[in-house]
């Protein structure tokens, strides 16, 4: 049977495409911009095959940060990804959002009148500690100049196991940082401690809400009753900053009954980190006084938008609305009972999770899990053939990150494994997580001593 020519004329041509491997040359400019562009797929794939070989986000239980969120945040902060949170006056809903998380967390936080919520967003946790910092040193400043006298040699006083945030901030600032050591068990600043530091020159005490090297929360209410005598026989009147990087977003939601926020009315501020147990992806953090009488006045930049002035008192300029965002969408989407919900079952993995791992015989558990979702395990004495840092080599053969590291000053002789549990981290991870360490630790039985030490450790606290 014969074709209408017009029938054949209908198929269309055979198109030669070039695979898309084999399209970015031989050599990539690693270290210098390309003389001339490629094609976006190819640009894709070439940093999307290189991003293969970093670590998997969910299989990291050395950091606190948040490695999943439902695919509605993900569509939403991918819609503001565009947003310039310092443009209040081009995005005013985002600048809305983000007055509104500050008194919702001035509510969770129990501030005298969250009506008149004083705070602001900030790139991470890091950020809003500095600014708190500031906010002491400002204050002090005022207070010893009004006096008549001298404000050059400020000083904070906290535990050593504090971030490092606080290190550069007293370093920028040009703050002495009183470290209080670890000693014995006790692995992180208590009262008593606190107060022998403490002098005329001291803008404030730093309490950690879940430290990082162990998980366990610093005793606030305690710290700030010990500077309520010493104020009644000194006269010193030193506020608190509660550093509640991850406890922040815990306590309020499984620790209702702990006094440790603006309940106690030596405590001025507070920071906390939203891409931690506030569940938003990096970066988004957040600092709250107490009042607008704890944040010094000429601190503040007042823009105006609409008709209407705002105030801005972050370090950065120009950062992304999108986490912001995504921290309102939290609020919303989880409520009181969801936060209560995630955080619980995160609380009850990290448990069981270092209860199965002290039943394995090696270890002795430092904490347990139950105050932040976190705890570190340290190897019994007695067990000379391998080291913490032989196991968390061992563990990354199936892709585990789980960090191990020395404690610091007068606990040097402290080597510890610290597992973190956030959301996404489930009784099955946790599961597969001790079968990997079994079977790691029967070879490791066999070895004659130990391979790795914290010098070769890829982990540095």
């Amino acid at each position: 049977m014969l074709k209408h020519p017009k029938a054949a004329r209908s198929v269309p041509p055979v198109l030669s495409v070039a695979p898309r491997f084999g399209l970015e040359g031989v050599t990539i400019p690693r270290h210098e911009i390309p003389a001339g562009e490629m094609p976006p797929d190819v640009a894709y794939q070439i940093v999307h095959d290189e991003l293969m070989l970093d670590g998997n986000s969910r299989l990291n239980t050395a950091t606190f940060v948040t490695t999943w969120m439902e695919p509605q945040a993900d569509r939403l902060m991918a819609e503001c990804f565009d947003k310039n949170m310092i443009d209040k006056d081009e995005y005013p809903q985002t600048a809305e959002i983000e007055s509104r998380c500050v008194h919702i967390l001035s509510r969770l936080w129990n501030a005298p009148d969250p009506r008149q919520a004083t705070g602001c967003s900030t790139t991470g946790s890091s950020e809003a500690a500095m600014l708190g910092g500031l906010a002491l040193k400002r204050r002090w400043q005022k207070q010893r100049a009004a006096a008549g006298k001298p404000t050059d040699r400020p000083n904070l006083v906290m535990g050593i196991n504090v971030q490092v945030c606080w290190e550069k901030f007293a370093n920028y600032w040009d703050v002495e940082m009183r470290l209080v050591p670890m000693e014995g068990d006790r692995f992180h600043l208590n009262a008593a401690e606190a107060v022998a530091l403490c002098d005329e020159n001291t803008i404030g005490v730093v309490a950690v809400l879940g430290s990082t090297f162990d998980g366990s929360y610093e005793p606030v209410a305690e710290i700030c009753a010990a500077l309520d005598e010493y104020q009644q026989q000194t006269g010193i009147d030193v506020p608190v900053h509660v550093d509640g990087a991850s406890g922040a977003f815990v306590a309020p939601f499984l620790d209702r009954d702990l006094v440790w926020d603006f309940r106690l009315p030596r405590v001025a501020s507070i920071n906390t980190s939203g891409h931690k147990y506030g569940l938003v992806y990096p970066g988004v953090g957040w600092i709250i006084w107490r009042d607008a009488q704890s944040l010094p006045e000429d601190l503040i930049f007042w823009v105006n938008y609409l008709g209407d002035d705002m105030p801005t008192f972050a370090l950065n300029f120009s950062r992304p609305g999108a986490q912001v965002v995504a921290q309102y969408y939290n609020f919303l989407r989880l409520g009181f009972d969801g936060y209560a919900r995630v955080h619980g079952y995160a609380r009850e993995v990290a448990t069981r999770l270092s209860g199965q791992i002290a039943d394995l015989g090696p270890f002795e558990l430092i904490t347990r899990g139950d105050e932040l979702p976190v705890f570190a395990v340290k190897l019994r004495d007695g067990i000379t053939n391998y080291t913490v840092f032989d196991i968390s080599q061992a563990l990354r053969e199936r892709g585990w990150q789980v960090p191990a590291y020395t404690f610091p000053k007068n606990r040097e002789d402290v080597a510890a494994l610290r597992v973190v549990v956030r959301r996404g981290f489930t009784h099955d991870l946790a599961d597969l997580l001790i079968e990997d360490l079994k079977r790691h630790l029967q070879k490791l039985d066999k070895q004659s001593e130990p391979q790795h030490d914290a010098a070769s450790s890829s982990f540095h606290h």
